[in-house]
Order: C-alpha cells, then structure tokens, then sequence
C-alpha cells in the first residue's frame, strides 16, 4: 500500500507498536476479516489483543487502512471509533462481501 506525505505522516505520530498494527490492518484482503487476537499475533505479540483494539480504535486512516476487518474471536463486531460506529462497521463489511 502507498500512502501520500499527508498519510504518512499521520502514521508517523503513532508509537511504532501502534504502526505495526496499522500496517499488518492494511494487509488484511477486502472481503476477508480477522480478529483482534490473529492480528496480534501476525505482529508478534500473541498476548497483545485488547493493545491491538486500542491500536485500531486511533487510526487516522480509517477505512483506508481496513480496521473494520478486525472483529472480536467469537465473531462479534466489536467496537469501531469511526463516525457511524459500529453500525458503519457492519455496513462496510457488508459491501465487501457483496463485491
């Protein structure tokens, strides 16, 4: 994913977990969700679920980076900062799987 100067700084005043989340989210395929506990382990920590929702819930890029994919491991939605919250949530990915 290629992000304009704009994007990239607003990654950059992120701490570098928080980074790490974000870009693992981007590579997450249209259509497709994982969970919170997946992706945390995609980025090498296991144990860092409830770090990852907190990740999430400040990305400035939303839904260019997809947080939206990333639900809760019973398959909840979960939480979504977004404007529209999580009803927004479940209408995106809605869209995507009809595509």
């Amino acid at each position: 994913m290629h992000f304009t100067a704009n994007q990239k700084a607003k990654l950059a005043a992120l701490t570098p977990f928080q980074q790490r989340v974000l870009l693992e989210c981007a590579k997450i395929p249209r259509g497709q969700t994982v969970t919170y506990a997946q992706l945390a382990k995609r980025i090498g920590k296991p144990r860092a679920a409830r770090a990852v929702g907190n990740a999430l819930a400040i990305n400035p890029l939303a839904p260019l980076i997809p947080c939206h994919r990333v639900l809760r491991s019973d398959g909840a939605l979960g939480g979504y900062s977004a404007r529209g919250g999580v009803r927004k949530k479940e209408r995106l990915l809605k869209s995507e799987k009809k595509s």
